[in-house]
């Protein structure tokens, strides 16, 4: 073999290293880790919280469950968990119509950008959980959020990857709420 053609192979084996260790840099950065405390809040008064409450506990993440969270709520938060999914049962026993959900939970949202806290988001009813309220939360608040875990199941049409891959949200699916516990601990530790 010529030397031109040794060095040219040298070349473009170095080039793809390079391409490959920073396509691994891109990955690692793709899930952040995130500080606790967690504030976990329903956007939608569904039980899901309490889902993502106990994904929190089993993950060893400090969280507090506070299904009507205000902007007040935000002091000494790390991070803010946005569990989507509407319930009607749920909005009727909390006292409070769509229009005010939505807009309690996009002043929270905004509110938390402003301070720089992160937003995670959770959709853990699966398709049982989809509705068009349901939908029109997941399409507004996902794109703002920094990070997603979702029931697999309720990522039938594609909804969810679509806002992910449009907006950049790195999106965690599983196929049981269980398998998310490793997730969210992962989201918490130290990445280096």
């Amino acid at each position: 073999m010529k030397k031109s053609a040794v060095g040219l192979i040298a070349v473009s084996v170095l080039f793809l290293l390079f391409a490959a260790s920073q396509a691994a840099a891109q990955g690692a950065n793709a899930s952040p880790a995130f500080k606790a405390p967690l504030l976990l809040t329903s956007a939608g008064q569904s039980p899901d919280g309490q889902l993502a409450a106990i994904l929190a506990r089993r993950a060893g993440v400090e969280h507090t469950l506070s299904p009507m969270a205000t902007v007040d709520e935000l002091a000494g938060v790390g991070s803010l968990g946005i569990v989507v999914g509407a319930s009607l049962k749920g909005l009727g026993a909390a006292g409070i119509d769509t229009g005010k959900e939505k807009e309690r939970v996009r002043a929270l949202v905004t509110e938390a950008t402003r301070r720089n806290i992160p937003v995670l988001f959770f959709h853990l009813g699966g398709d049982q959980r989809r509705g068009q309220l349901t939908d029109e939360m997941v399409t507004e608040y996902l794109p703002l959020a920094q990070w997603a875990l979702i029931l697999k199941s309720g990522n039938f049409d594609g909804l969810f990857s679509r806002l992910a891959q449009e907006h950049n949200v790195p999106l965690h699916e599983v196929e049981r709420t269980a398998d998310g516990q490793e997730i969210v601990k992962a989201a918490f530790q130290p990445q280096g």
